[in-house]
């Protein structure tokens, strides 16, 4: 009974630092971000996790009433979390096989057999749907605008079509496999905070993607039909084609990701040995330096976390659930406050990853507190994070496109169709309660 009463006693001065006291740790991190990447006139310049380490040690400091070890273990509970590390799993197999792919000329393969396609009048809807394709097989925007945007640009200045243009035409496809692909990080990182199987996500996403993507090809028809330029192409490796076929076939089928990832990286070891691409010692130092380039992101994972464990022993995410929620009266409303939610922590962080991580669980609680389902709120957490994503000129993505293509990145938001055409399908999938299966 003595314990009990402690408890009891206990309990409710821990819920008094609720409020934005408690929530405070999110916005030291936001603020620290935000203010150090303006100062330095470069949003890629202040590595993510430094701005969480600051934040993580501010939300120990003001957490009240327990000692620094029952903090840190409060901590390290939110960042060992299963779903944080099934996350983190999955960063490394998907970083292993993406690289040991481009090392045995997979990318290349895939460039070359989508260029194959291109007739001349269907230019800009087929370099559309090339980057959709790419992207959608290589899980990455970035590396789809790495491997399509030269090969773009160079089309652009032999035809004088506008570079802008065309680089338009690579962001926006890029986005659709960002948004869809199994293999995707945001896809990862959305479906495990709302704890729905990777497959389901994609059909329910597919509704409101498929849509958007078709009438920007059909726009990219119309605005292309005085183009007659076709471009070479070299002979495409049919068996280096292999890799990306299976991922997308096994995951479709309802693989697990883990095994489908795991099939694909040896999949890729075979192909580069018996081409010559790489030996063993090759193959082992292509997966370890995959394994690498997720480094930060896992670090990431595990501050974001702990940090938000202690935001939410604290009270915090009740606090800014019931602040989105207080005049929320239906679904609709709830949906509408998961896509503003990760929407304003992607354009203070300009990384759709990162603001899926730190949005999932409150989204998770708003789903599970208004009847949402899972499927539709991970699909709203990717889509709304990649609309933003796609049109801050900020971003990664538009950051390597304008320096690949020799043009300012403000240039190229005027041409980023898709990400618009995305956002207005996702708002009206909201407002339609369409898919009606997942709505």
């Amino acid at each position: 009974m003595i314990h009990t009463e402690k408890t009891e006693h206990r309990e409710p001065s821990r819920q008094r630092i609720g409020g934005w006291m408690a929530l405070s740790p999110l916005l030291v991190f936001l603020g620290v971000y935000l203010a150090s990447s303006l100062v330095a006139h470069d949003f890629y310049k202040v590595p993510v996790a430094a701005a969480f380490i600051i934040a993580s040690a501010f939300a120990l400091l003001i957490t009240p009433g327990i000692g620094i070890d029952t903090k840190i273990s409060i901590f390290s509970e939110g960042a060992g979390n299963k779903n944080v590390l099934l996350m983190i799993w999955i960063f490394v197999l998907a970083g292993a096989f993406a690289a040991t792919a481009r090392d045995i000329g997979a990318i290349d393969a895939t460039v070359n057999f989508t260029l194959k396609l291109l007739p001349g009048r269907l230019l800009y809807a087929g370099l559309f749907l090339a980057a959709c394709f790419i992207s959608m097989a290589i899980g990455t925007s970035v590396g789809t605008i790495v491997a399509l945007v030269p090969i773009a640009t160079g089309i652009a200045q032999e035809t004088g079509i506008g570079v802008p243009l065309m680089t338009g035409v690579i962001v926006g496809g890029a986005f659709f496999g960002d948004n869809l692909s199994f293999i995707s990080d945001t896809t990862v990182a959305a479906t495990k905070s709302q704890g729905c199987p990777m497959q389901d996500k994609f059909k329910a996403n597919l509704w409101i993607a498929a849509p958007a993507a078709l009438l920007v090809a059909v726009l990219y028809v119309l605005l292309g039909m005085d183009v007659h330029a076709v471009p070479d192409a070299d002979p495409v490796e049919w068996l280096k084609l292999i890799p990306y076929i299976l991922v997308i076939g096994s995951a479709l089928a309802g693989v697990n990701v883990v095994i489908v990832l795991a099939i694909g990286i040896g999949v890729n070891g075979i192909l580069g040995w018996t081409s010559g691409a790489y030996d063993w010692i090759g193959w082992m130092a292509s997966i370890g330096g995959g394994i690498g380039s997720m480094g930060e992101l896992i670090i990431v994972s595990l501050l974001a976390g702990g940090m938000l464990e202690l935001i939410r022993y604290n009270g915090g995410l009740e606090f800014i659930i019931r602040g989105l929620t207080r005049h929320i009266h239906g679904k609709r409303g709830a949906e509408l406050s998961i896509a503003a939610l990760v929407s304003l922590v992607n354009c203070c962080t300009a990384n759709n990853t990162i603001a899926i991580i730190t949005a999932g669980p409150l989204a998770k609680d708003i789903t599970e507190r208004f009847g949402l389902d899972p499927r539709k709120s991970a699909s709203i957490l990717d889509t709304f994070s990649c609309l933003v994503q796609g049109i801050i000129p900020y971003g990664a993505q538009m950051l390597m496109a304008s320096g690949l293509a020799g043009v300012s990145a403000v240039s190229i938001v005027c041409h980023l169709y898709y990400p618009f055409a995305l956002g207005a399908f996702a708002l009206l999938s909201i407002l339609l309660r369409f898919p009606r299966k997942y709505s």
